[in-house]
Order: C-alpha cells, then structure tokens, then sequence
C-alpha cells in the first residue's frame, strides 16, 4: 500500500490519527479528507505516539485486514488507550503528544540458515522484523535501528520483546521483514 499513496498522505494520515483521539477524549476534531478514496484500501499501519521524543504509544497491524482508514483510527485509539506499558493518555497530554503513522509493506519471510545467516540479511534503518518461535511474536518498526544500530543488539532486544531469551536460537525461529512509509507529524 505505501507505494500507491498520495503525496498529500502524511498530513490526512497524522490528521485522521489525532482526531480519532480526539474524538474518544471528547475533544473537538475534525476529520481530514473523509472523503478520500485512497482510504477505503486494505492497509496496514502502525500508530506510535511520542512526547518530548520519548515513546508514549505504539500500536499497529502487521497485515492489512480492514480499509487504511479504518486501521488508522482503531490502532491510533489503541495506542493512546491501550498500550499496556503506559496509562490511557489524558486530554491534557494530546497537544504535547507527537503522532507518526507507518503504513506498512506486506510482510516477506526470510529464509535462512543460522543466527548469523539471519542476521547478515537483515538491512539497518530498512527492515521492520517480526520474530516468531512458537507462540511467542513480536515485531521492531524499522525506526528501532535509531536506538539500536546494532544487528545483534536488535535481534537480541527483539528477542525479549518476544518473551524470549535474547540469546535464543532454534528450529521453531521465524523472520519476516517489511518495509515503511512512515509520516510524522508536521
């Protein structure tokens, strides 16, 4: 979906974001572009919340599996509301709170042959990963190669993340990758 996005994206994406959080804060807000066909797409995005440069929210979908619009404003609310490592976000905060939506690539599955086979792969600054191994998942946006430049150190924080030990490797490991489109907030 990222490819196919309008150039004037970023200010609806952001726009129809902040006012779904505004909306649930009963808060006045104005949607943006409603009328945008572009919207009613499948996609996928992630929502990530920050104040003052430090993460407040992040939640998202790593498959489109409803309209763009639709996942927007569910996955804004999300982070804002129910972001389980931070309390719901208070009408106070929304003018202090920065909002980036990241719309996703259909995720690739990466064959591989070891740890470090995996790792030699695995493009800084490009690749979102999702990690499995059983029922454990977790996912990095491609902006986590900011904090952690470091092959190893992501795949090892990723692994936590996951709810695994960071030096664990085995039969069961999967690796997607996918890219983003990501608009910050003007």
């Amino acid at each position: 979906m990222g490819d196919g996005l309008p150039s004037d994206a970023g200010p609806i994406l952001t726009g129809l974001a902040r006012a779904a959080i505004a909306r649930r804060l009963r808060l006045p807000a104005t949607l943006p572009a409603d009328g945008a066909k572009w919207l009613d797409a499948p996609g996928a995005t992630f929502v990530t919340l920050t104040q003052a440069g430090t993460l407040r929210g992040c939640i998202g979908s790593l498959v489109a599996h409803r309209a763009l619009r639709d996942d927007v404003v569910s996955n804004a609310q999300a982070a804002a509301f129910g972001d389980p490592r931070f309390p719901p976000l208070r009408a106070s905060e929304l003018a202090g709170t920065s909002i980036e939506v990241s719309v996703l690539s259909e995720p690739e599955p990466m064959a591989f042959t070891s740890r470090d086979d995996a790792l030699a792969q695995l493009r800084p600054g490009v690749d979102g990963v999702i990690l499995g191994a059983g029922f454990h998942r977790a996912t990095f946006l491609p902006q986590v190669w900011e904090e952690l430049p470091d092959k190893e150190q992501f795949i090892r924080h990723l692994f936590r993340k996951a709810g695994l030990p960071p030096d664990y490797w085995g039969d069961d490991v999967s690796i997607s990758r996918y890219a983003v489109t990501a608009f910050p907030e003007a």
